[in-house]
C-alpha cells in the first residue's frame, strides 16, 4: 500500500456533545502537507497483564518489575516494547472489561460514558451515543476508521432471531438474546463512525461469533447477519486485517491515513484445551518444559498454585497471541507503512492468575490493575525508552491523538491527559506528571501512586451506584516493600501517608464527577476539595 498523496485533515470541534459524532464530509476540512499523516493501529487483548511478556525477563527491564514477570514467549511485544516507549506505571483505573472499555473509547470516567458495570443482559450499562469517542474524532479528522474483535461497550438488548441475526425489534422473529454480555453493534451513532466493521463476539475463542460490515469476510451475509467461521479468533482477525491493510476488497481510500482498533478475547476466560492454542502450549508450556505447575511457571509468590492450575493455557494464548500480532506488523513493515504507524499495545484489565487466591480481575491488586502501555513509532519515538509517568485508561485518547498531529481536536470534555508531549521528547518538562491515579470498583475506590496503593472497600449492599452503604475497610499497600501486596496497613499506622493520599483521592474522585464526590461520601475521611 502506497497512499498516492500526503494529506492532514483538520477535523472541526464541534461544541454541543449531541453533534460530535455526525459531522459530515462537506464538513470535514482538508490541507496537503509536506508530511504524511501517521496511521494508528490500537491493540488490546483481553486480560493480558502486564508482566506477561518476555522482554521483562530481560535484565534493561527485570529491575523495572513490581515483584517477578512471567516466563512467556512474546517476540512481537518484545520488538514493540524494544524499539518503542514502555509505560512501567500504566494501569486499569476500572479493571473491568466494559468500564475499562469505556474509559478508553471516550476519554472520560464513568459517571460522563455511561459505563458503570459489564454490559449484561440484565443490565442498563452503555456507551453514550451522544459523546465523542476516539473513533468519532479520528473519522471527523479525515482518517479512515475500522475496528476488528471484540466491543462490549453496547445494553444488551433482545433484538436477534433465533438464529442470531439482528432484527432490531423486540417483536418476532426478534425478542431473542445473541449472548449474554456482548452484543452487535448495528450501523449509526452507537457505531461511533466506525466505517469498516469486523466484529468477533462471545468468549468462545474456536467459536467466535462473527458480524461485518464487509460480506467478503462473512460469505456474502449482510451487516448483522450471523457468521461462524469456526477459526481461532486471532488468526482470523489477523488475516482480515491484513486483507483490510493491502485493501483487497477495495473497503477504504488509500489516499487516506487508517485508524484502526483490534481488541482480540485471548488471553481472556475460558482456559481449557477447547479455547487454547495447543499448538502453542506444547511448543512452550507443556509438561515437558515445566512438568509441574510450580514456582518455575506461575513465578509470583502471591500465587496460589492449586487455584493457578490454568497457567499453561493462558500462557499458551497470550504467546499465540503474540503470534498474530506479529503477522499483521510484518505486513505493516512489507506495506512500507510500520514506520509511520503509531502502534499502541495496551490491554482493559490485568489477570489474578491465582494471586490471593483469585482468578480473573476486579480486584486492586497489582496482578488485575497493571497492564501493558507501548507506544511504538520508529519516525518519531526514541527506541527503548521507558518512562514511570502514571498512566489511565483515560489517557489514551488524548495521548494518541496528540500524537497524530490533533491536539486541538481534543474536545475539552476529555478527562484524560495528553502525554504525547513526553513521548516525543522524553527531556520535556512541559507539563507535572500525574502524583496519582483513580482506582474505581463498583464498591471500592482508591487511589495508585508510584510506590502506594490506597484502598477504601464498602460493605455489599445495594446495587446504585449512588447508594451510600457503610465502609467495610480503609488500608494501604506499600508496594516498594511488599510488592506483593501481602501485608493491608491500616491508616492510623501511615499517618503521613495517609495524610497525602486521601487529599489525592478526594481530588482525583472530583475530577471524575464520580458518585462518591457528588454525595461526599466518607467525608470524615475522605478529604474533598473545597
Amino acid at each position: 500500500m502506497k497512499f498516492a498523496f500526503k494529506i492532514l485533515v483538520v477535523g472541526i470541534l464541534i461544541i454541543g456533545c449531541n453533534d460530535r459524532g455526525a459531522k459530515s464530509d462537506k464538513e470535514k476540512t482538508t490541507t496537503s502537507l509536506t508530511e504524511k499523516q501517521p496511521n494508528v493501529l490500537i491493540i488490546y487483548p483481553d486480560q493480558l497483564r502486564r508482566y506477561s511478556a518476555g522482554f521483562w525477563s530481560e535484565p534493561a527491564y527485570e529491575k523495572l518489575v513490581s515483584g517477578k514477570p512471567d516466563p512467556v514467549i512474546t517476540p512481537n511485544m518484545d520488538m514493540l516494547a524494544k524499539n518503542g516507549i514502555v509505560f512501567t506505571h500504566a494501569i486499569s483505573n476500572f479493571p473491568l472489561c466494559s468500564p475499562a472499555r469505556g474509559m478508553l473509547l471516550s476519554g472520560r470516567y464513568p459517571e460522563q460514558n455511561g459505563i458503570w458495570n459489564n454490559c449484561r443482559d440484565d443490565r442498563d450499562e452503555s456507551l453514550r451515543d451522544d459523546i465523542p469517542v476516539i473513533t468519532d474524532l479520528f473519522y471527523q479528522s479525515g482518517y479512515s476508521t475500522a475496528y476488528f474483535g471484540k466491543c462490549h461497550w453496547l445494553k444488551n438488548d433482545p433484538l436477534f432471531d433465533a438464529d442470531g441475526n439482528y432484527v432490531g425489534s423486540t417483536e418476532s422473529p426478534g425478542g431473542n438474546y445473541m449472548n449474554r454480555y456482548d452484543t452487535y453493534v448495528p450501523p449509526g451513532k452507537s457505531r461511533h463512525n466506525i466505517e469498516y466493521m469486523y466484529q468477533s463476539i462471545k468468549d468462545s475463542h474456536y467459536d467466535p461469533h462473527i458480524y461485518s460490515s464487509d460480506p467478503n469476510t462473512i460469505a456474502g451475509k449482510k451487516d448483522g447477519e450471523l457468521y461462524l467461521p469456526k477459526i481461532f479468533s486471532p488468526k482470523n482477525e489477523a488475516e482480515k486485517i491484513v486483507a483490510y491493510l493491502t485493501n483487497e476488497n477495495e473497503v477504504r481510500d488509500v489516499n487516506k491515513p487508517f485508524f484502526l482498533m483490534w481488541s482480540i478475547n485471548p488471553p481472556h476466560n475460558p482456559w481449557d484445551d477447547k479455547n487454547t492454542d495447543m499448538e502453542a502450549l506444547e511448543a512452550y508450556y507443556d509438561t515437558d518444559n515445566y512438568p509441574n505447575i510450580d514456582r518455575s511457571l506461575v513465578v509470583r509468590e502471591n500465587a496460589d498454585l492449586e487455584t493457578a492450575q490454568y497457567a499453561r493455557h493462558y500462557f499458551a494464548n497470550v504467546t499465540s497471541t503474540d503470534k498474530y500480532i506479529g503477522i499483521v506488523l510484518e505486513e505493516l513493515e512489507k506495506l512500507g507503512e510500520l514506520e509511520n504507524t503509531i502502534v499502541v499495545l495496551s490491554a482493559d484489565h490485568g489477570e489474578m492468575l491465582g494471586s490471593h487466591g483469585k482468578t480473573g480481575k476486579n480486584t486492586f491488586e497489582t496482578e488485575s490493575l497493571a497492564i501493558p502501555f507501548i507506544v511504538h513509532w520508529p519516525d518519531k519515538l526514541k527506541k527503548g525508552t521507558v518512562t514511570d509517568v502514571l498512566f489511565s485508561v483515560t489517557d489514551v485518547l488524548p495521548t494518541t491523538m496528540g500524537l497524530a498531529g490533533l491536539e486541538k481536536e481534543i474536545p475539552e470534555e476529555v478527562e484524560g491527559i495528553n502525554f504525547s508531549k513526553l513521548l516525543l521528547d522524553p527531556k520535556t518538562n512541559y507539563m507535572a506528571k500525574p502524583s496519582g491515579a483513580l482506582l474505581m470498583l463498583s464498591n471500592s475506590r482508591g487511589i495508585y501512586t508510584d510506590r502506594y496503593t490506597l484502598c477504601l472497600d464498602e460493605k455489599a449492599g445495594a446495587e446504585s451506584k449512588s447508594e451510600t452503604k457503610a465502609l467495610k475497610e480503609a488500608y494501604i499497600y506499600d508496594r516498594e516493600k511488599d510488592p506483593y501486596q501481602l501485608n493491608k496497613i491500616q491508616l492510623q499506622d501511615l499517618p503521613d501517608v495517609s495524610e497525602e493520599l486521601l487529599p489525592l483521592l478526594g481530588k482525583a474522585l472530583k475530577k471524575a464527577n464520580d458518585p462518591w464526590y457528588q454525595q461526599r461520601r466518607y467525608d470524615e475521611l475522605i478529604v474533598y476539595p473545597i
